[in-house]
């Protein structure tokens, strides 16, 4: 009996349940969802409240990005307010430059000039600081109040009292230190490519790099005057140096006797103050009657960079300012090519690829070059003569004079100049030339 009765109550439920609107089974769904919707909020609101007071739910997705985006685990978490005071600039955080940039009014330029300087600033963050070695003994000098005047140049580029192995040592030193941080991937084989800018004297066993503008002339004079080729330095021409073919470069020898004079021979460089450099060349290939640079050169950069040339410009060439000359150097689709007199030391002599005996400066070269002669036992009566025989009257090019050239031009130009020979900088250690530079 009872199990009957237990039949027909349980009978009676189901048949009710059966019967039993969807629209109920809806709402007891929802209310279902919403409990669990509930809890769920609840476990969150705890989870926040233990990692700290003010902390929003959205600083966790956040971090999860940055983690994703830096090896360091234990980085910092940051959110927007915190990255202003941050070192790394905001061009490492795209989303929130992109916000920052649409919010302020401005001209392109300007917005390009912010791009550069971020991505500047991002290169130096790897980047270590100059290497100060014993060659900065000498006091700097005093430098204009001007925004854009010169700093006091490091004693590496100002007049060394007392030159000593220990100085080209630290020289040398440092140019390793370079090489092996920056130009570790290079290919180790030398070819004849490699070496058409070194000068063979082969009775003292002397491997010369000509630097234009950073005494060339005279120290060709001086190997053709210890290759027996004439008396003495003073009576050899400036044609007769360049044009003379008196002298052979190491490309002109076997692979056997590349490798032999690299190995055995005494390898000599000189280099110059980067900027200055440029400016003597600008001096000497474009104020001056050239009709050689006029006409290869002068012409294409006055055609592209110069609005409404006259045709007497277009037709010689002649007359191009300082700022179209760095506007062609600066432009990576130029209308004419590089030349040796402008070109950066380190694509000329490729110092990382092959290892100098003798880095020398331009700026002490008169006690340096005796010091390497001497060294390569030269007679005594024979040294590096100080004459400037092309354009005599012309003052030599200084840091002053350079100052007076690059305010021609604008601060961003300057400082794309600054890295366009910003390597040479690096490894021959000279100071920035200005101020505003970073």
């Amino acid at each position: 009996m009872l199990w009957m009765k237990w039949k027909m109550v349980m009978d009676s439920v189901c048949g009710r349940r059966r019967r039993m609107p969807c629209s109920l089974w809806f709402l007891l769904l929802f209310a279902a969802g919403g409990l669990v919707l509930f809890i769920h909020q609840r476990d969150l609101s705890e989870m926040v409240q233990q990692h700290g007071p003010g902390v929003k739910l959205g600083s966790a997705l956040r971090q999860s990005r940055e983690t994703l985006s830096t090896p360091d685990r234990d980085r910092p978490k940051l959110d927007e307010a915190s990255m202003f005071s941050s070192p790394i600039p905001p061009m490492q955080f795209p989303h929130f430059e992109e916000s920052r940039q649409a919010a302020t009014t401005g001209s392109r330029e300007q917005d390009i000039v912010s791009l550069h300087v971020s991505k500047r600033q991002r290169k130096l963050l790897k980047t270590s600081p100059f290497i100060n070695h014993t060659i900065n003994n000498v006091s700097s000098s005093s430098s204009s109040s001007s925004p854009s005047s010169l700093s006091s140049v490091s004693s590496s580029s100002s007049a060394i009292t007392s030159f000593s192995p220990s100085i080209l040592g630290a020289r040398r030193q440092l140019m390793k230190e370079i090489c092996a941080k920056y130009k570790s991937s290079i290919s180790r084989t030398v070819t004849r490519h490699h070496v058409k800018h070194l000068y063979v004297e082969d009775k003292y066993k002397l491997l010369y790099c000509q630097v234009p503008k950073a005494g060339c002339s005279n120290w060709k004079r001086t190997l053709m005057v210890l290759a027996g080729q004439a008396p003495n330095a003073q009576s050899i021409k400036h044609d007769t140096v360049h044009y003379g073919h008196h002298l052979k470069t190491l490309d002109s020898f076997g692979r056997q006797g590349i490798m032999h004079r690299l190995k055995t021979y005494t390898k000599v460089i000189f280099v110059r103050e980067p900027l200055e450099r440029m400016v003597s060349a600008y001096r000497d290939k474009f104020e001056n009657p050239n009709n050689y640079y006029h006409s290869l050169f002068g012409k294409p950069i006055i055609s592209k960079y110069r609005s409404n040339p006259s045709r007497a410009a277009l037709k010689t060439g002649s007359g191009v300012t300082f700022k179209e000359f760095v506007q062609y150097l600066l432009d990576v689709h130029r209308p004419v090519g590089m030349d040796i007199h402008w070109e950066q030391v380190n694509q000329l002599c490729n110092p990382c690829l092959i290892e100098y005996d003798f880095i020398g400066k331009f700026e002490n070269m008169e006690e340096e070059s005796n010091f390497v002669l001497r060294l390569t036992g030269a007679p005594p009566n024979i040294t590096l003569p100080s004459f400037k025989d092309r354009n005599p009257t012309d003052t030599r090019t200084s840091m002053q004079i350079t100052q007076k050239y690059f305010s021609q031009v604008s601060m961003l130009e300057r400082q794309r100049v600054y890295d366009f020979y910003y390597m040479d900088y690096l490894m021959f250690n000279y100071s920035k030339p200005f101020k505003d530079l970073y």
